[in-house]
């Protein structure tokens, strides 16, 4: 199969409704030095990742867990939650934006324990 080099795809600066903008959608939460370095910073994403199988699902053999950020504009929570749901992921919310990875490390890192201690 031939190599398609395809359309990257990058995420705006500024608001263009509904987009809230970089800050206010994919940062939001995230202080504004940072959130600036990450939007200069950003990797592009195929437009192919949307549209390719990606296989069997992990999750139907696997423990899952999901971590819901409450405040996340980039997926909504209740589309969080429904996938974490049929996923039988464990699941917390937290409030924070779409990288709580970020902006709530220590959350991050209990969910992270969490999943180890229960599958040792």
């Amino acid at each position: 199969m031939p190599y398609d080099r395809g359309v990257d795809l990058y995420l705006r600066g500024a608001a263009n409704l509904p987009y809230q903008g970089f800050d206010n959608c994919f940062a939001n939460g995230v202080p504004k030095a940072e959130a600036d370095l990450l939007f200069a910073t950003q990797r592009p994403v195929a437009v192919t990742q949307f549209t390719e199988p990606s296989g069997a699902p992990a999750w139907k053999h696997i423990p899952s867990w999901s971590l819901i950020g409450t405040l996340d504009h980039v997926i909504p929570p209740p589309l969080q939650t429904e996938m974490a749901s049929r996923a039988g992921s464990h699941t917390r919310r937290i409030r924070a934006g779409h990288l709580s990875l970020i902006t709530r490390p220590g959350a991050v890192t209990r969910m992270i324990l969490s999943a180890v201690n229960t599958t040792m």
